[in-house]
């Protein structure tokens, strides 16, 4: 009788244990802190575009980048309240085009997890608006 407690107990625990790491139901990867992965489509007006993700070469256009968001589907905060992707012109008369978002924080909101981003490297940046580089990961 014993053994029988005993392999039902284990049978349960077992359950348990796949249960809780199953995927999401809509299959996405599951990330540090409870994110869920969204793959996000980046393309540039010309292909071959490098892009940046806070201050980080991932590759260039078209591509699609893993960004480790929260399950409602905004960015996650870990631990600075921006998120920023940055594409690099091709060719001498280009702009770089940057995109910030925010991550959100103490009583501060948190901008969705787009699909696709498009890049138009022709666009001129507008005059008085300028954005600050990132600031140094030490």
């Amino acid at each position: 009788m014993k053994a029988n407690w005993t392999r039902y107990t284990t049978v349960a625990a077992a359950l348990l244990v796949w249960g809780c790491a199953s995927k999401p139901k809509d299959g996405r990867e599951r990330g540090p802190d409870g994110t869920l992965a969204y793959m996000v489509q980046i393309e540039s007006s010309e292909p071959g575009a490098r892009i940046e993700v806070n201050d980080d070469y991932v590759g260039n256009t078209p591509m699609s980048v893993r960004i480790w968001g929260d399950p409602d589907g905004t960015f996650h905060n870990f631990g600075s309240m921006d998120f920023t992707i940055r594409v690099h012109p091709v060719r001498p008369g280009q702009s770089v085009q940057t995109k910030i978002f925010r991550t959100g924080g103490w009583f501060s909101q948190e901008d969705r997890v787009p699909q696709r981003l498009f890049f138009d490297l022709s666009q001129k940046p507008q005059e008085g608006f300028t954005i600050e580089p990132g600031k140094p990961r030490y």
